[in-house]
């Protein structure tokens, strides 16, 4: 049986400005999110998480071999500008140049596509506080939410009018669309070598 890892959940009992929070995490041995001045620990992920978002990294970074979209693994900040705060997603797509926070490289303004691999501890917070942030980011179109613990896949999409449409998957075989960049994924590919647990 897999060791259960616990993610994120220790917020730390300090607050920070958001040059302090950037200048203290680029010394941190372990990744650290910034929401509204608190700092929230990001833990280490197990195994079903790794080789799934393994899995997403592989399949979509072939397909973007060449295109004018990149996906980045979770080292890559994300800034909200108008909340002051920077996450960590598992992946995200950025199409065209990277629009980078002023100060610091390694935070970015512009992804159009976020992926969040769920686990028990982290699912309320990717679903409600980090969707509702990032939801504020111009550029951000696609949400798509793993579920690392059953066979579930949610894509939140953006519509014209500003709406969000919600849709499900959960069947080895259903196919979802990824719009921004006009490709489809089989969840059993990204469920990989983790689908078995779920049969």
């Amino acid at each position: 049986m897999e060791m259960q890892v616990n993610e994120p959940a220790i917020a730390y009992g300090i607050t920070m400005t958001p040059q302090e929070y950037l200048v203290w995490e680029s010394n941190q041995p372990s990744k650290n999110e910034y929401v509204g001045g608190r700092i929230i620990a990001m833990a280490g992920a197990s195994i079903k998480h790794n080789r799934i978002l393994n899995n997403l990294m592989r399949e979509i970074g072939g397909f973007l071999k060449g295109k004018s979209c990149e996906i980045f693994a979770s080292e890559l900040k994300i800034f909200v500008k108008s909340k002051e705060s920077y996450f960590y997603p598992d992946a995200s797509i950025i199409c065209g140049e990277p629009d980078v926070a002023e100060e610091f490289k390694d935070a970015v303004k512009n992804p159009s596509v976020i992926f969040e691999i769920l686990s028990p501890s982290t699912t309320d917070y990717d679903l409600g506080r980090k969707f509702f942030y990032y939801m504020q980011i111009e550029s951000f179109k696609e949400y798509i939410t793993i579920d690392s613990t059953s066979l579930q896949v949610q894509v939140k999409r953006k519509q014209e009018d500003g709406a969000w449409r919600f849709e499900e998957y959960n069947d080895v075989s259903d196919i979802f669309t990824i719009q921004t960049i006009q490709m489809q994924v089989l969840l059993q590919d990204i469920y990989l070598n983790v689908q078995s647990d779920f049969l």
